[in-house]
């Protein structure tokens, strides 16, 4: 798997999914609504840790810095 995630979007990522974590965790978000945004932050933590989102290989997307 070839990175194709950059250092800011990585970050953001995390940021939501401690966001949504917060938020479940101080019970603002309940039902079906809460274990979709929980699944969601954990797919955002795990393509933060391994730098890969599969949805922007699908589109083309990249936002690593090009290496010169």
């Amino acid at each position: 798997m070839k990175k194709n995630m950059g250092g800011m979007d990585r970050i953001i990522r995390l940021m939501v999914a401690v966001v949504v974590a917060v938020l479940y965790f101080a019970g603002m978000v309940q039902g079906t609504l809460a274990y979709v945004l929980l699944g969601l932050s954990g797919i955002f933590v795990l393509t933060s840790f391994i730098s890969f989102c599969p949805l922007y290989a699908l589109v083309g997307l990249n936002t690593c810095k090009a290496k010169s």
